[in-house]
This record gives structure tokens, sequence and C-alpha cells, in this order.
């Protein structure tokens, strides 16, 4: 890959003339050969985590992070998210579920179908953990 170079400006009738040389890499998504996309082989291939899932997992990250006291409060996270207090209340909700069912939106293979966030805003809104756990089994057999 060629570095990059500056030659010393000069002044023809008091313009500057600056040259350089620049690298220049190959976009991601094309190969070296003719700009041809390479192909897809089966060991590159990731699965993607469910939306639910990584909602929890940010809702556990910025709990740590007001209790570390890196922002003040839930509004801070909603400026520095640009979202609204409203909807960092629904994502940290999520920390009201029993830990067990934590635990199974966490883990991805555990979820063996799609749910959302929308269908567990009801769930969240009880503080009985039994309750909990009857809503979510009848939800995961709805949800088949």
């Amino acid at each position: 890959m060629p570095r990059k170079e500056l030659t010393t400006p000069t002044r023809d009738e008091g313009a500057i003339q600056v040259e350089t040389t620049l690298p220049v890499r190959p976009r991601r998504h094309e190969s070296r050969k003719g700009g041809q996309p390479e192909p897809v082989t089966g060991a590159g291939i990731r699965t993607r985590v469910p939306r639910i899932t990584r909602l929890m997992a940010l809702a556990i990250k910025f709990q740590d992070m007001v209790d570390r006291r890196e922002v003040r409060d839930y509004a801070d996270l909603a400026r520095l998210g640009y979202v609204t207090r409203a909807r960092i209340t629904q994502i940290m909700n999520l920390l009201n579920l029993a830990p067990d069912i934590q635990e199974q939106l966490l883990l991805p293979e555990l979820l063996t179908q799609k749910i959302h966030e929308r269908q567990l805003r009801s769930i969240v809104n009880s503080s009985d953990w039994n309750y909990q756990r009857r809503c979510w089994a009848t939800l995961k057999i709805q949800s088949e």
C-alpha cells in the first residue's frame, strides 16, 4: 500500500499547488480480484441476536452505569442515547422481570420463538414473580 507523500508547495502566480498520494484500500465487500464480491462461506455466517436479548442486556448495562455514577439518572441516559425518557423507562422496566425470565431473554438459544418487548410490557408491570412466570409461560405457548 503506498504511503502518504507530500510535496513541497510551489507558487505559480500566487496559487499554491500541493500534491499528495493517499492509500487506496479495496472495499470490504469486494475481493482483490476484479472488484467482484467474495463468495459467502458457511463459516462466516453468524446468527442474529434477537432484539429482546439486546434490550435486556442494554437495561443491565444502563443500570450498571447508573450504579457506578457514570450517569446521574435515566434522564441522562435518554439525552445520551437521543431517545425519550419514556423509552428509557420501557427498557429499564425489563429489570423488573423475574431473574429466570431475564436469564431466558439473555440466552437466545433458550428462546424458541420470537418474543417482542411490547408483549412483555404487561408482564413487567406486575411485581409478583409467580404471576410473571405464569404470564411468561402463556406468552411462550401463544408465540409458538
